[in-house]
């Protein structure tokens, strides 16, 4: 099945950042929106606690579920942003490169956020995602 995402790379950017600049999808594509993607096991207790990479593969694990309900996967990604309840740039690095891992070669759009708090008691991380999909 093709896929709906093509990924943009600047040459007028700067080539650190670990990810696309850009990315669209055609007009006949679907978009699905996901909620943020937690660190919660299926009794809704939060797995990993002060443990940020452990919660952080958890949400990834938690989105691929979501969008394997939707009809896709990680490929299908076009845009994320990864929150991690913390002041320590070392703490978002750790997150970061469990997330990076995940999505391999696919390395769609993202904004890594550190924030003040999270939604869920204990929770270090979540990741928001957007992703398009062709139907046949």
């Amino acid at each position: 099945m093709p896929r709906a995402v093509t990924l943009i790379r600047s040459a007028s950017l700067s080539d650190v950042a670990e990810y696309a600049y850009a990315a669209t999808a055609p007009a006949d594509s679907r978009l699905i929106f996901l909620a943020g993607a937690c660190p919660l096991d299926e009794g809704g207790s939060t797995v990993a606690v002060g443990d940020v990479a452990g919660q952080a593969a958890k949400a990834v694990e938690n989105l691929r579920t979501a969008l394997a309900d939707a009809g896709a996967s990680l490929e299908d990604l076009i845009s994320t942003r990864v929150l991690v309840a913390t002041t320590r740039q070392e703490d978002l690095v750790t997150a970061w490169e469990v997330y990076r891992d995940a999505l391999g070669d696919h390395d769609v759009p993202s904004t890594l956020m550190g924030v003040t708090v999270l939604g869920y008691s204990d929770q270090l991380v979540e990741i928001e995602a957007v992703a398009a999909v062709m139907d046949s």
